[in-house]
């Protein structure tokens, strides 16, 4: 499914019931992950859950993933 295609409605059914994964490093500054249904990933700020959560698909979660891991997305 492509997440512009997305009908609102199941996007908000879908992180109404979404059960949210934080990474646990001990810090109080947390992102929290939600694997939803039709490979869309949806990603949160923990200390800001009223705000909208960015929406990937999972080719997109996969790139973002791995850039963090190879260290490309720290601020130069």
């Amino acid at each position: 499914m492509n997440k512009n295609d997305l009908d609102p409605a199941w996007l908000e059914e879908q992180l109404a019931r979404a059960e949210w994964q934080t990474a646990s490093s001990g810090g109080t500054n947390c992102v929290e992950v939600a694997f939803l249904d039709s490979a869309i990933v949806a990603i949160r700020d923990s200390k800001n859950q009223h705000k909208p959560p960015h929406i990937f698909d999972d080719a997109e979660y996969d790139a973002f993933v791995d850039g963090i891991m190879r260290g490309k997305l720290r601020r130069a």
